[in-house]
């Protein structure tokens, strides 16, 4: 009985709830004593809609399920007050004797995708359990203006349903409903990539403020990325499918779903929601009691906004300061005015973060990562609902480092010619970083030590570290440091870092550790 349910619930009707007065609505007049629903718009002054009215160009063949003929999709002009008159059938290639419903179309009106029972090629295919399920398809305009190279969508499967289509604005994303496996409930709603290939991406389900254990449906979504959808799933509806709106950024719901109310829904199924572009007017489906007939459609005016607790989105990126490179790892955290933490997170393997804030609020993010100086960014959010804020963070590297419970000078690792000690272009480099520590902290005294690995003996490898101490020494003099600020020392192998001592068996990599030209800070209060 599964497949049942699903079918009927793509294809006949919905349920709803009710809340404040945020809109009129009328039954239009075109509605009869069959199914009529799923209006979208067709252009700025036409509709297309599903209706299992019947037609002489339609075979009297009825489903066996509400003994109505099979859907079919319509076409008419709408009036100045909301009325569709001069209905006719849409197209003679897209509808066939099984069901076709709920159609979107891209702006130029060159491409359509649709929902259709899965019929293809005159051939109807079931799924494992024998039931011809809803599966979606995309078509174009031919020369003549009528619809050709009808095409399943690559995401579809014999053994699920996929459903309900609508483009966002962009045209760049897909909004779906499917059955497919992984989902929250009976149907979810689904968004998928449209590339600029015209290839498609992988479906990504719309999460926890979109999808319920329950039914998810007849999603559309307007040109400020708010989606509409009917949901049977939610405590605050009245028990059948009822239309509810939530805030879109990337693919997710930021937004806790809000149920739009009466006189939008009722005790029955209402669904199928679309506004017109650029206008607070639009159509829904309803088999509301009082109707003309089993699902009706109503036109409506919104009489006032749908109001979101106001929230926007900061994201970012961490570099490091001087070659810009990503610090994926970083610690990042989101203070108030008031310097009290709110949350805080670790920066993606891309190095980026991002948090949901208030409107109209003053805030502080601070990066942090071992061995770099903290970077820290202050903002304050405007009044402009649902805008998304881009900041960067970049982190210098820290100029003193922690290292076996002694501060020390960072700087890369000093390099020597093999058994040579004198000062190669590549280690000017580093001591000069030393130079600078010590001109900007005149106070500061460090003891320089060098040190070598144990594959020499022991005496060699301490004259050889005696040189080099006595190198390093002189050059940072020479640089106009006050002697009595700095002492050297070579240590030899006197203090391995490792267990690579005499006779030990170690890589390269783990000797490399022991050969080291250290700048330990013997008055630490100064810097601190």
């Amino acid at each position: 009985m599964k497949k049942i349910t699903l079918i009927l619930l793509l294809f006949c009707a919905v349920f709803v709830n009710a809340q404040e007065v945020n809109y009129s609505i009328k039954n239009i007049s075109e509605n009869t004593k069959f199914s009529d629903f799923g209006v979208t718009y067709y252009g700025e002054n036409s509709a297309v809609f599903a209706s299992s009215r019947k037609d002489k160009s339609i075979r009297n063949r009825k489903w066996y399920l509400n003994k109505q003929p099979y859907l079919e999709l319509f076409k008419g002009n709408i009036t100045a007050d909301g009325e569709i008159v001069d209905v006719e059938r849409f197209s003679e290639t897209i509808n066939t004797k099984y069901h076709e419903s709920n159609v979107t179309f891209t702006k130029d009106l060159k491409t359509v995708y649709f929902s259709r029972d899965n019929y293809i090629n005159k051939k109807t295919t079931k799924d494992d359990e024998g039931w011809v399920l809803i599966q979606m398809y995309k078509a174009e305009v031919g020369e003549n203006g009528e619809w050709v190279n009808i095409q399943p969508m690559p995401f579809n499967n014999n053994n699920y349903q996929t459903g309900h289509p609508v483009l966002n604005n962009k045209e760049n994303k897909l909004y779906f409903t499917s059955d497919m496996p992984g989902g929250f409930g009976s149907t979810d709603i689904y968004v998928v990539d449209i590339n600029r290939d015209g290839t498609y991406g992988k479906p990504v389900n719309l999460g926890p403020n979109v999808n319920t254990r329950k039914k998810e449906m007849f999603p559309f979504i307007d040109s400020n990325n708010v989606l509409f959808f009917s949901s049977n799933g939610f405590a605050d509806g009245r028990g059948q499918l009822d239309i509810y709106a939530t805030k879109i950024i990337g693919k997710e719901a930021i937004e806790p779903a809000i149920n739009l109310g009466a006189p939008i829904n009722s005790i029955k199924d209402d669904f199928a929601l679309v506004y017109k572009s650029g206008d607070k007017t639009g159509y829904f489906s309803s088999n509301r009691e009082g109707g003309k007939g089993d699902d009706d459609i109503y036109y409506f005016e919104e009489l006032a906004p749908i109001k979101f607790d106001c929230n926007q989105l900061v994201e970012g990126v961490v570099r490091e300061k001087n070659s810009g490179a990503l610090l994926p790892g970083a610690l990042v955290a989101l203070y108030d005015a008031d310097g009290e933490k709110i949350e805080s997170m670790i920066a993606d393997k891309y190095a980026s973060f991002n948090f949901k804030v208030d409107c109209e609020t003053a805030y502080k993010v601070v990066g942090t990562k071992e061995n770099y100086d903290k970077d820290s960014e202050a903002f304050e959010t405007s009044n402009e609902k649902d805008l998304e804020l881009a900041l960067g963070l970049t982190l210098a590297p820290s100029e003193f480092v922690s290292i076996r419970g002694q501060l020390m000078v960072n700087i890369n690792p000093i390099y020597f010619d093999l058994d040579k000690s004198s000062i190669r272009p590549d280690a000017a480099i580093e001591l000069e970083k030393v130079v600078r520590i010590m001109l900007k902290y005149p106070e500061i005294k460090i003891d320089l030590g060098s040190h070598t690995d144990s594959r020499a003996p022991d005496a060699y490898n301490w004259k050889l570290s005696e040189s080099r101490a006595k190198s390093s020494l002189d050059w940072i003099i020479s640089r106009g440091i006050d002697p009595s600020r700095i002492t050297g020392k070579g240590y030899g192998e006197t203090k391995l870092v490792n267990k690579c001592s005499n006779g030990v068996r170690c890589t390269d990599a783990q000797h490399q550790l022991n050969r080291r030209t250290e700048f330990v800070i013997l008055n630490p209060e100064v810097v601190n």
